[in-house]
């Protein structure tokens, strides 16, 4: 399992995580990739997610699943599904939403509040926290698979993000 963590002292570098999400994101032509996102009610989760879909070329809006539990975003030939499993009271009820029909090539599922659902969601790729930190907030990011460990290789090497993250602290 590879870590990273990173201090997220205001919006416009959450937004900027999730830019650089986008850049070192590895494709999901041969699998679905899936992220999970955990972290309290306001921590940035949906504001990280947006951005990350931005940079990966959706256009229009962006809406929360806060109420409709689940929003597509298609882009190019990868298709974004936003879920937030907030507002389940039973992990039973993720069967539900069709997420299984999710599971196919050139697919990335986002899920909020994945221990909701742990008992049937698939294992996540990267699973990021976000926690109060200071006055801002903390990162941090997990692989769970191979191919999240490359996935965070290429955002460890992403100069960009690193030089812009570390200069905010």
């Amino acid at each position: 399992m590879t870590r990273l963590t990173f201090d997220l002292p205001d919006p416009a570098a959450t937004d900027e995580l999730g830019r650089a999400l986008a850049r070192s994101f590895p494709g999901a032509d041969d699998a679905c990739r899936v992220v999970h996102l955990q972290g309290e009610i306001g921590a940035g989760k949906s504001s990280l997610v947006r951005a990350f879909l931005r940079a990966c070329g959706v256009r229009g809006a962006i809406r929360s699943p806060t109420y409709t539990l689940v929003e597509t975003h298609p882009a190019g030939a990868t298709t974004f599904v936003h879920v937030d499993l907030y507002r389940l009271r039973d992990r039973t009820e993720t069967e539900g939403l069709g997420l299984r029909e999710c599971l196919a090539p050139g697919r990335v599922l986002l899920i909020e509040w994945p221990e909701r659902g742990a008992a049937t969601l698939p294992t996540p790729d990267l699973q990021i926290r976000l926690v109060d930190h200071g006055d801002g907030r903390r990162a941090s990011i997990e692989s769970g698979t191979d191919v999240g460990a490359t996935w965070l290789r290429y955002l460890a090497s992403d100069d960009r993000t690193i030089s812009y993250l570390s200069n905010l602290t």
